[in-house]
């Protein structure tokens, strides 16, 4: 059996889009690791953040992420999952791992345009504040996210190259 490919990476790097497009050029399964996380739990995201905070939600986010051990396919991660307690040596240890790194900027552009309420850890900032944000957490998180097996520069990287580097790094 092969092991799963995780996408990891900053909120609004496309693990999402990339991953479907991806599980759908392999032909195997996709599954997104938030959607996951969402039905273990009943509820949304933000309401989950709401009521029990971080600390929880990053608990349950380990839990539902080392459920998906030795599941074929393409597994999209969220932002911060490489980042807590020893996620990203479990992530190396039972997949493939690729990076899809973005410059701040380039998240910046992507992340304005989308709905900053359903992602908890923006807290509705914009404009320059989101920038800050941006570039200070990325600042934080590529420690763990630069361990991948491959990083991707996501924006000049075709689907038919992707589709390569993970069959030769399966």
């Amino acid at each position: 059996m092969q092991k799963p490919v995780f996408l990891i990476g900053f909120m609004g790097s496309g693990k999402t889009t990339w991953g479907k497009k991806l599980a759908n050029a392999l032909n195997v399964p996709f599954v997104d690791l938030d959607h996951e996380i969402v039905d273990y739990i009943g509820m949304s995201i933000p309401e989950y953040f709401a009521l029990y905070g971080e600390d929880q939600f990053r608990k349950i986010e380990m839990e539902v992420l080392h459920n998906q051990q030795n599941k074929p396919g393409i597994i999209s991660t969220g932002g911060g999952t490489p980042c807590f307690f020893d996620n990203m040596d479990w992530l190396l240890n039972n997949g493939t791992v690729l990076y899809l790194k973005h410059s701040p900027k380039s998240l910046w552009n992507r992340l304005s345009q989308s709905d900053i309420l359903k992602r908890p850890a923006l807290n509705g900032l914009i404009g320059d504040d989101l920038l800050q944000f941006i570039e200070t957490k990325l600042e934080e998180r590529n420690p763990y996210y630069e361990r991948a097996h491959v990083l991707v520069d996501q924006i000049n990287t075709p689907l038919e190259e992707l589709v390569t580097l993970v069959k030769a790094n399966r």
